[in-house]
C-alpha cells in the first residue's frame, strides 16, 4: 500500500468547482502516482458511483491499482464483477491536482454531495473523503459519537488493532 492522507480540513469551493486540496494530501498524491515527477500534475481518481454514500472518495492511482486488481481477479462475466466494475471504474472521475493545489470538482459531483461554498476534506487511510461540511457533521461525526458512546469512558481503540483478525 501506499502513503497514507492523515488530518482532516475546511476549503472554499468558487463557483467554478475549484478546490484547494489540504497540502499534506498533495504530498501523498504525488508519492502514489507512479507517473508523477516535478513539473507534472498528479491523478487521483474521484469515486462516486455509490447512492448510498453522501461524499467522494478520492483514491490515489496506487490505491486503485490495487482496487482494479481485486476487480480483475472477480470471476468475468459474474454480477458481483459487473456492478463493483460499474461503481468503481464507470461512476468515477479521473482528475489530477493543478499547478495551484487545486481540484476542479465538475458540476454533476457537487450536485451529488450539495456541495457549494465550503468542502470539508477527511483522511481514511489510503483514500480519503470530500464532503459538504453540514452533512459530515450531521452523519458521520454523530455515527462516530454513538460508536463511541458503546465503549466506557477509558477505553482506548488501540486496542481493536490488538485482537485476532477473523477471517
Amino acid at each position: 500500500m501506499g502513503r497514507i492522507f492523515r488530518g482532516e480540513s475546511l476549503h472554499k469551493v468558487d463557483g467554478k468547482g475549484r478546490v484547494s486540496i489540504p497540502a499534506l494530501f498533495r504530498r501523498v498524491i504525488e508519492a502514489s502516482d507512479p507517473n508523477w515527477k516535478e513539473g507534472l500534475n498528479p491523478e487521483l481518481i474521484i469515486v462516486y458511483g455509490d447512492h448510498r454514500r453522501h461524499y467522494l472518495e478520492c483514491y490515489t492511482v496506487e490505491a486503485m491499482e490495487e482496487v482494479d486488481a481485486k476487480i480483475a481477479a472477480l470471476p468475468r462475466g459474474s454480477n458481483e464483477r459487473k456492478m463493483v466494475q460499474r461503481l468503481f471504474h464507470g461512476q468515477s472521475y479521473p482528475t489530477s491536482v493543478d499547478e495551484t493545489g487545486r481540484l476542479v470538482l465538475p458540476a454533476k459531483l457537487r450536485k451529488k454531495i450539495d456541495l457549494e461554498g465550503e468542502a470539508f476534506f477527511i483522511a481514511a487511510g489510503d483514500t480519503f473523503q470530500i464532503w459538504k461540511p453540514e452533512t459530515y457533521e450531521a452523519e458521520e461525526l454523530a455515527r462516530t459519537e454513538t460508536w463511541l458512546d458503546g465503549f466506557p469512558e477509558d477505553f482506548d481503540p488501540l486496542i481493536l488493532l490488538d485482537r485476532p483478525q477473523e477471517g
